[in-house]
C-alpha cells in the first residue's frame, strides 16, 4: 500500500505509529486518492489522541473507514426531497487552445467577469470553446490572471519541475510551523468525550480546505464562527461545509467590520484564514499584529500555490493546482484520454483541510504545555506534491459502489430541507465526531461568540 501516513506524521511531529484502517477497495485514479483520504483524516484523528493523552495519560484508540473517508472527500450530505445547487459555474472547465489545454475557473460572478473581459461574453461552453481555440494557453492564463481570475494552463509533471513556482513548492515543507513569543496560560476546558470544548475557532475560509478543517474541529465540541463578506456566497458547498458551525457577515474594509473582527480575535484560539499570501497583511493584520490582539493564537493559513515563488500571491483552486502540477496530464495518460482528466474529487482540498486541523490540533497541544500560540502554513501545490510523489499506483479494486446506508446515516434538519448525513470516517474510542448544528446559510448568525 502507497505510504501517505509517513510523510504527514513527520510533517505534523506525530509518532510514526500505523492507523488502523477498516474497508476495501479505492476510488479509480492513477494516485493513490483513497490513501490521500485515509492518511489525513487518520492524521487528525492522531493528533487528536495525542491532545488526549497529553491531558488524561490515556492513549485512545484512532481508525479509519476508507471507504466512508472516500465518501466525506466528495460529499457527506444526502438530501431528501431536494438537490444541492450544482458546484459549477455553466462555463467553468476545461478547454482546448491552439497548443494545449486550459482550465477556466469560473464559479465567482467576478471570476466569470475577469474571464470575459479577456475572452468577451459568452452564453455557453460552446461559444467559450470557441474563443479559447484561438489563443495560446500561457498566454490566455497570464491575460485571465492579470484581470484578477482564475485559469490554469495544462502542465506535465515534468514541466512543473522546472516551473519557477513549481521549484518554489518543492522547497517548502508540507506544514510550515512556527512558535511565537508571546505567552497566554488558557488551560484545557475540555473532556476525553468533547475534547475542544471551550475552544473559540474564527474561521475566515471559503470553498473547501479551510472549511474543511473548521468542521472537523466542529465535530470535536469546538465553538467554530464562520465569517464571510457580505457579498460572498457559495451555495453548492453550503450543505456540506457549514456543518456544526454559525455563520456571520462582516466587511474588513470597514472600520466598523474591522473592530467587530478585532473583538472577535481577542477571544479566539485558533484562526483559519484562506486568502491569498499578502491579503491580511494588506489590511494590517500581519502575524505580529495578529499575536499581539490575540496572544497565544494559533494562525492557521493556506493558499493555493504555495507561500514563496512568483505565484505566491495567485488566486487558485484545486482544480487549478491539478492542472498546474502535472495531475491532470497523468491522469490524461494513465486513462489514454483525449482530454485531461483530474483527480475523481477536490482531494487536495480535502487533505489539506484535515492537515490544517491536525496542525491547529498540535498548535493548541503545544500551547497546553508551554503557554505559546503558533501557527501553520500550508499550501494545495505543496500536498499535490505529497500526492504525486507517493507514486502512480496500479489498478485496485473499486470502492463498492452503493450508498452506504448499511453503515447507518444520521438525520440532518438542514434549512433546504431533510437530509441524511453519513457517519464520521474516523473513530477515536471514547471520542465521538458529533457536530451539534445542522448545515445552515451564510449570514444566518451574529457576528459574537
Amino acid at each position: 500500500m502507497t505510504d501517505l501516513l509517513t510523510p504527514i506524521q513527520a510533517a505534523l511531529d506525530l509518532p510514526h505509529t500505523p492507523l488502523n484502517v477498516t474497508e476495501a477497495g479505492a476510488l479509480p485514479s492513477t494516485f493513490a486518492v483513497t490513501e490521500l483520504a485515509s492518511a489525513s483524516i487518520g492524521a487528525a484523528g492522531q493528533a487528536l489522541a495525542q491532545l488526549i493523552l497529553q491531558q488524561t495519560g490515556r492513549l485512545p484508540v484512532v481508525s479509519v473507514d476508507r471507504r466512508l473517508a472516500s465518501f466525506w472527500f466528495s460529499s457527506s450530505i444526502r438530501p431528501v426531497g431536494w438537490q444541492v445547487p450544482p458546484l459549477w459555474d455553466p462555463v467553468a472547465g476545461d478547454y482546448a487552445s491552439t497548443d494545449g489545454w486550459i482550465r477556466l475557473h469560473t464559479n465567482a460572478p467576478h471570476h466569470r467577469a475577469a474571464a470575459e473581459r479577456v475572452l468577451g461574453e459568452v452564453a455557453d461552453r460552446n461559444e467559450m470553446a470557441g474563443k479559447v481555440a484561438q489563443w495560446h494557453a500561457a498566454e490566455l492564463e497570464q491575460a485571465i490572471v492579470d484581470e484578477g481570475g482564475c485559469a490554469a494552463q495544462m502542465r506535465s509533471w515534468q514541466a512543473w519541475q522546472t516551473h519557477p513556482q513549481g521549484l518554489a513548492v518543492n522547497a517548502e515543507a508540507l506544514v510550515q510551523r512556527q512558535t511565537y513569543e508571546r505567552c497566554v496560560d488558557k488551560p484545557w476546558l475540555g473532556s476525553v468525550a468533547r475534547p475542544l470544548a471551550g475552544i473559540k475557532v474564527l474561521d475566515l475560509t471559503r470553498v473547501l480546505a479551510g472549511p474543511v478543517a473548521s468542521r472537523f474541529l466542529a465535530g470535536l465540541g469546538a465553538n467554530v464562527l464562520r465569517i464571510d463578506s457580505p457579498d460572498w456566497n457559495e451555495p453548492g458547498v453550503l450543505p456540506e461545509m457549514t456543518l456544526g458551525k454559525r455563520c456571520a457577515r462582516l466587511d474588513l474594509k470597514t472600520a466598523e467590520g474591522r473592530q467587530m473582527f478585532e473583538s472577535l480575535l481577542k477571544d479566539a484560539d485558533i484562526l483559519f484564514h484562506g486568502y491569498r499570501a499578502d491579503a491580511l497583511e494588506q489590511l494590517g493584520y500581519t502575524s505580529a499584529e495578529l499575536q499581539t490582539l490575540a496572544p497565544g493564537l494559533i494562525d492557521v493559513s493556506l493558499n493555493a500555490y504555495g507561500w514563496s515563488g512568483p505565484w505566491r500571491n495567485r488566486r487558485g483552486f484545486d482544480s487549478l493546482v491539478q492542472m498546474s502540477s502535472g495531475i491532470a496530464d497523468a491522469g490524461m495518460a494513465w486513462k489514454r484520454s483525449d482530454k485531461p482528466v483530474p483527480l475523481p474529487l477536490q482531494a487536495l482540498d480535502h487533505a489539506t483541510g484535515y492537515l490544517m486541523a491536525a496542525a491547529a490540533i498540535q498548535a493548541l497541544s503545544a500551547r497546553l504545555k508551554s503557554a505559546r500560540g503558533g501557527s501553520a502554513r500550508l499550501s494545495l501545490a505543496r500536498t499535490a506534491k505529497l500526492l504525486v510523489e507517493a507514486g502512480q499506483v496500479s489498478q485496485q479494486p473499486a470502492l463498492r459502489a452503493e450508498e452506504p446506508a448499511d453503515q447507518g446515516l444520521l438525520v440532518e434538519q438542514t434549512p433546504w430541507g431533510q437530509a441524511h448525513r453519513l457517519l464520521a470516517p474516523l473513530t477515536i474510542s471514547g471520542t465521538p465526531l458529533q457536530w451539534d448544528l445542522p448545515a445552515g446559510e451564510l449570514g444566518s448568525h451574529r457576528a459574537q461568540w
